[in-house]
């Protein structure tokens, strides 16, 4: 051993080498199975454990934990989801035995929903954004003992990817939040390819232990919602509408950036949108969000520089992930979370978003149905209409015989102050707190009328009436993208009206 002194002026105190103190190397973090994995994460009654939802209504991995988990006799876990689909039905059953007691998550539907509805979950469930649960698990709100990550393909030592596999999902933005400050991460694949790993998307320092399966999910459900655009002509008029909208507010020039959720009349207005930049030969900078094969069609066309993407919506997306370095990933925190300084929602020029219900100042509700079943959550929602410097709201006035435009929503997911626009198919409303907004779209030609004129209009319209809103305990908390609480969510009792 060489003789070094014990402190050094201008290093400090010195700690010599010892050649027996250093950990063995690591040559594999492949476990047998999960149970191995579980127990190597040293997981008890508790326990917060995260799942990410890119294989979207196709996911295998979520039940598959969780009867492990059930399996060893662990309760009142907390299920950290970013997003539970009708897939995760079993997870009802694991609320029954008491093995899952805690949920949080940016939306949920399906059997989940109803559940959480009727009073199943013992404590609130807590709908965040995602940005808002990026910023939480960064601000150690939201503390995770155990990530597990649905890996489309890795190798032994955790380097990961989406894009190659049989279950291949595209780009792994939520999990990436995850990875980084989970006590434990486990990757769970169906494919180990050999080290390193092609097109690593998660690299190994951020994994702890790989277990392989034999099947991770089935990747036709990650097309789970409507993802063309819509060809009706109620969708197509509103769509025509809403790309006028942007038109008249002088956004729509070369840089234009650009973002719309996965449904059809959203779709509708991308398609028209699309037909006006051909024709003004404007060139757009970026498509951002949940990305589909008609944002694709748009990129390969020239209309965009680039797709900003936080999880493929549909296959086709996937392939252009795999294929075209113009196609990039995000974090969900680098998505939307509104601590950064600087999240892509906010460099959003427009941004066009969907409605359960819209109320007389303009607040958006994407959570409940008119009876008050938890339907879904903001996901990006919230995030974007706070990000976007225009945020439009398209719907219909009425759906299922219930009215759309109402007094007050039942649910308050996205507040009022940060919608511009909404479009619908009787007419414009813009906030009144944007008038030199609608001064500009009279300027274009676009008649306008007040959110109460639309209310009205969906009032008549309706063929049934909104139920009266659920009285019992508080199941549901909405949290805003900062953490301040937006609305709660009550228990829907016994002989409560359902829509």
């Amino acid at each position: 051993m060489r003789d070094l002194p014990e402190q050094i002026e201008g290093y400090g105190a010195v700690r010599a080498h010892d050649d027996s103190s250093g950990p063995a190397p690591c040559r594999s973090k492949l476990l047998a199975d999960l149970d191995a994995a579980i127990a190597a994460c040293a997981l008890s009654d508790g326990a917060t454990v995260s799942f990410h939802h890119h294989l979207r209504n196709g996911d295998a991995v979520l039940n598959m934990v969780l009867d492990r988990l059930a399996a060893r006799g662990l309760k009142n876990l907390h299920v950290a989801a970013t997003s539970i689909f009708p897939v995760h039905a079993p997870l009802v059953g694991h609320i029954r035995a008491g093995t899952v007691t805690r949920l949080s998550a940016s939306f949920i539907s399906g059997p989940v929903g109803e559940a959480i509805s009727h009073g199943l979950v013992p404590h609130p469930v807590v709908l965040r954004t995602h940005g808002g649960r990026a910023r939480a698990l960064d601000m150690g709100e939201l503390q995770v003992d155990a990530a597990f990550v649905a890996a489309p393909a890795a190798d032994d030592m955790g380097n990961l990817s989406g894009r190659v596999g049989p279950a291949a999902c595209g780009t792994l933005g939520y999990p990436l939040t995850d990875v980084e400050v989970a006590r434990r991460v486990v990757a769970v694949t169906d494919t180990l390819v050999p080290f390193p790993a092609p097109a690593i998307d998660i690299p190994q320092g951020k994994v702890h232990h790989v277990v392989a399966v034999d099947r991770i999910g089935d990747p036709s459900g990650i097309a789970s919602g409507t993802t063309t655009p819509a060809t009706d002509p109620v969708s197509t008029r509103i769509g025509d509408t809403a790309a006028a909208v942007i038109a008249a507010s002088g956004l729509l020039s070369d840089g234009f950036s650009f973002q719309t959720g996965a449904g059809g009349i959203s779709l509708c207005t991308a398609a028209a949108v699309g037909r006006l930049m051909t024709e003004h030969r404007v060139t757009g900078s970026f498509c951002a969000g949940g990305i589909t094969g008609f944002h694709v069609d748009m990129l390969n066309a020239g209309l965009f520089r680039a797709l900003m993407d936080v999880q493929c919506f549909d296959l086709a997306a996937v392939r252009s992930y795999q294929s075209d370095p113009r196609h990039q990933m995000m974090s969900a925190a680098t998505y939307a979370a509104p601590h950064i300084g600087g999240a892509v929602v906010d460099r959003v020029d427009a941004v066009v978003l969907g409605a359960a219900e819209v109320d007389l100042a303009f607040n958006v509700n994407v959570t409940t149905k008119a009876d008050g079943i938890v339907i879904g959550g903001s996901g990006g929602h919230a995030d974007t209409a706070a990000g976007a410097r225009l945020t439009i709201v398209t719907t219909r006035l009425t759906a299922a015989g219930f009215p759309k435009i109402v007094p007050h929503v039942g649910t308050l997911t996205t507040p009022g102050a940060t919608v511009d626009v909404v479009v619908t198919d009787h007419g414009i409303a813009v906030n009144p707190l944007r008038p030199a907004l609608a001064e500009r779209l009279r300027a274009a030609g676009l008649a306008l009328c007040g959110i109460e004129t639309l209310c009205d209009q969906a009032t008549r319209l309706a063929t049934r009436a909104t139920p009266p809103s659920p009285s019992g305990r508080i199941v549901a908390v909405s949290e805003y993208r900062d953490g301040s609480v937006t609305d709660v969510i009550r228990q829907i009792e016994d002989g409560h009206r359902s829509a």
